[in-house]
């Protein structure tokens, strides 16, 4: 059996199969994940995210982040806070935003800006967009992400939750070649309980987590 790329538990099982892979659910935290011997290589990974045409400019995109961002702002209050997006892409566009509401952004992106120093910084907040779906090693991925912020800090979170059987089947998000990490509310609730976070979920694809330990 394969282990859960998140928890590590031993309890997973086929969950759904279609021509392209399968994808198994984890019995413990609820993870759904492609069969790892399904992944692209980094070098298709990544012509594949050179695709991608995120523009700060682009009204559009920025009225899609402002989902995340305008529920995060709010809860951050007015004073100009340290922030970090984690997964910003060939485009970052979320740090502008936050930058122009008065917070002192970083970046970074394993393939667009790989600096590693960032990493090793604590930070008032940390936003994760469209990006955790990605994650091959979830376990080092929400480690970095939750030990990167400050007690009292948030974490926000922006992907498309799985839900039953049924609906993963006619699941468009799960045929992007690229989402290999398929998170639901029983995920989070999850990573909360084990971690010291509350969370709060924000219409469907938004998640905010506050660190209370």
């Amino acid at each position: 059996m394969i282990p859960c790329p998140l928890c590590h538990s031993q309890d997973s099982a086929l969950f759904f199969e279609d021509k392209r892979r399968q994808y198994l659910r984890c019995g413990e935290c609820a993870l759904i994940f492609a069969d790892p011997a399904s992944r692209l290589s980094p070098q298709e990974e990544k012509a594949h995210y050179d695709l991608h045409e995120n523009n700060p400019e682009d009204m559009g995109y920025r009225r899609f982040l402002a989902r995340l961002a305008d529920p995060l702002t709010e809860r951050l209050g007015d004073q100009a806070l340290n922030g970090l997006d984690f997964g910003c892409g060939p485009g970052p566009t979320l740090s502008l935003m936050l930058a122009e509401s008065g917070h002192n952004m970083a970046v970074y992106d394993p393939y667009f800006a790989a600096e590693p120093a960032v990493l090793e910084v604590q930070y008032d907040f940390v936003t994760c967009t469209e990006a955790i779906e990605h994650f091959y090693t979830p376990a080092k991925e929400w480690g970095q992400l939750v030990g990167m912020i400050k007690p009292g800090g948030w974490l926000g979170l922006m992907t498309k939750l799985a839900r039953d059987a049924d609906a993963f089947a006619q699941w468009h998000y799960k045929n992007d070649p690229t989402h290999v990490s398929f998170f639901s509310r029983e995920t989070f609730q999850y990573l909360a309980q084990r971690d010291g976070l509350d969370v709060e979920f924000v219409g469907n694809d938004v998640i905010l987590l506050r660190k209370t330990q």
